[in-house]
């Protein structure tokens, strides 16, 4: 499995803890950037992120801005994405279980390094759990 990752200049500070995090789990990793503090528009990260996702270069996408507002608003304008939100576990686990999500976006600034960790082992253990959540998924795109 290979999973890329996105952040801008809040977000980039999660690569190296969820690289370490995949790598543990024999996930491959692959960082779009940004590399560092510098200001950076977050759209041109996500859209790389979805990108890659969507031509199957990447198995799954994770995504990190100072919300993870912006960076999800974004993935999602893509057909292919469906980037969900997580500020905790629950929510990781479900946006997994009931939204199949294929890109996590995380917040660097209101979420500490441990809470997305967890998040993102959350939402990797969970599976999609079809049914009507497979009927709900296949009425977003217009």
């Amino acid at each position: 499995m290979k999973i890329a990752f996105a952040g801008d200049h809040a977000g980039y500070l999660l690569a190296e803890p969820v690289r370490k995090l995949l790598e543990d789990r024999g996930i491959e990793f692959e960082n779009l950037g940004t590399f560092g503090p510098e200001s950076v528009d977050y759209p041109d990260f996500a859209h790389a992120l979805a990108a890659r996702v969507e031509s199957g270069q990447a198995d799954l996408g994770i995504a990190a801005c100072g919300t993870g507002n912006g960076m999800a608003i974004t993935l999602n304008k893509h057909r292919g994405i469906r980037a969900g939100l997580a500020w905790n576990r629950e929510i990781a686990g479900l946006v997994k279980a009931h939204n199949n999500a294929n890109v996590l976006v995380l917040s660097q600034r209101f979420t500490t390094e441990e809470e997305n960790l967890a998040c993102v082992q959350t939402w990797l253990d969970t599976e999609f759990e079809g049914g009507r959540h497979q009927r709900r998924i296949d009425k977003i795109s217009l």
